[in-house]
């Protein structure tokens, strides 16, 4: 295929999504995640997505997929397909008016955003499992870590905004997404803390080595600050930096918008996580990770913590989050348990379990009785529903817009 046939693939598949982007719809979604992130009273809202590193999204949006072979091209057009596929869910997502391009950032990568490179060793190209060759395997290799600083490579950057803006950009409006790297999981510490160190090593640590650790935190604290820092300075922080895994909409805060010009850490949402510390105790957790993310998060205006850790013990910890408005409640967490601790404090992002719900078969019945008793243990609460993780629809894709449907039959009952 031809570069202008390429072209015109994306072409029509943006055409598609400005007109779904356009629906009233999206407005009513806005002012409904508005609400409920501003712990106001609404239905319980419902997010089913997924992630490309998942294997059956690389069935279903890898390469060999896809219709443009260039590059940069193919990657929009996947990321425009993956946009038209989540409309058809139909859950509470967003779909915004616009399209992104991220800047071309030096450095900054997962595996070498601190110096050392992290080895990734896998099995085979078809996902499953990995392990990690982690970099400091003693303490004196602390001496190579640097400092993650947020630098830009402004020329490719405008490149590739300008080509992307030569494609669609009469069709849709193109975001220059200029955050640096150091937001969500690369700002949480814990996620790069066991990518360097290796998982079974950090808590080893906390007993044997709690010194060395501890400067390590500082380290790594004192770097996400310092990159964060030079973003805002330089004003590459904009509404788009938004980052709370649901909808970044609050009535305290700006709404999303393209291209919006610099904003404050204070102006947007945050996200942090602790999944390495899911078998952590709550002291260690505070000793050892929370009081190194508590100046990170203070910076933002509101913060959305937790992913698939189990977060049931650690509430009370939590609280010490000022700005501090959802709380994950992942598959292993006591749903009831974390809603008689959380109440109507913060907003609940309870994430059911994908294996039940999706991913090993469709028993309706099943689905039904687990939704049923989450509802019912949550009542009262600020409720978010997140089917997420899914690493499999054993081929048949309309189970998410199923289950979406079987969802808000349900929590019409729970309002």
């Amino acid at each position: 295929m031809s570069i202008s046939s390429e072209r015109e693939v994306v072409r029509d598949l943006a055409r598609r999504y400005a007109d779904i982007a356009a629906l009233p719809i999206q407005n009513e979604r806005r002012k409904l995640w508005s609400r409920k992130n501003s712990l106001q009273r609404t239905r319980p809202l419902i997010l089913a997505n997924f992630g490309m590193w998942n294997v059956w999204c690389r069935e279903v949006f890898g390469d060999d997929r896809m219709r443009c072979s260039d590059p940069f091209l193919r990657t929009h057009e996947r990321t425009l397909r993956m946009a038209l596929f989540q409309h058809e869910v139909g859950d509470d997502s967003i779909c915004e008016p616009w399209i992104t391009q991220a800047a071309a950032r030096i450095g900054g990568g997962w595996e070498d955003l601190w110096g050392p490179r992290i080895e990734f060793i896998k099995p085979g190209e078809d996902g499953g499992a990995f392990r990690i060759d982690p970099p400091l395997k003693k303490w004196s290799d602390l001496s190579k870590l640097q400092v993650p600083h947020h630098r830009i490579d402004e020329a490719a950057t405008a490149e590739n905004v300008q080509r992307l803006r030569d494609v669609v950009g009469d069709i849709l409006a193109v975001n220059a997404d200029r955050s640096p790297a150091c937001l969500g999981f690369l700002a949480d510490i814990s996620t790069l803390l066991a990518r360097l160190r290796g998982l079974e090593q950090i808590m080893l640590d906390m007993s044997e080595s709690p010194r060395e650790l501890h400067a390590l935190l500082a380290f790594m604290r004192d770097g996400i600050l310092t990159n964060q820092e030079e973003a805002e300075k330089a004003g590459d922080l904009s509404l788009n930096s938004h980052s709370n895994q649901a909808m970044p909409y609050a009535e305290e805060l700006e709404w999303p918008k393209a291209n919006s010009g610099p904003r404050l850490r204070k102006q947007l949402w945050g996200y942090c996580a602790a999944q390495e510390f899911t078998l952590i105790s709550p002291a260690m957790h505070d000793e050892f990770l929370l009081q190194y993310q508590l100046p990170i998060l203070e910076k933002f205006g509101l913060i959305a913590y937790g992913c698939c850790e189990n977060l049931t013990n650690k509430i009370s910890i939590l609280r010490k989050i000022p700005n501090l408005r959802i709380i994950a409640a992942a598959p292993t967490a006591d749903l009831r348990r974390c809603a008689e601790q959380i109440g109507a404090d913060y907003v609940i992002s309870w994430r059911p379990n994908p294996s039940a719900m999706v991913c090993c078969g469709w028993n309706e019945a099943k689905i039904r009785r687990i939704l049923r008793e989450g509802l019912e243990a949550a009542k009262g609460c600020h409720l978010i529903i997140h089917l997420k993780d899914i690493e499999t629809l054993e081929g048949d894709l309309s189970r998410l817009a199923r289950w979406t449907k079987l969802v808000r039959r349900l929590a019409d009952d729970f309002q």
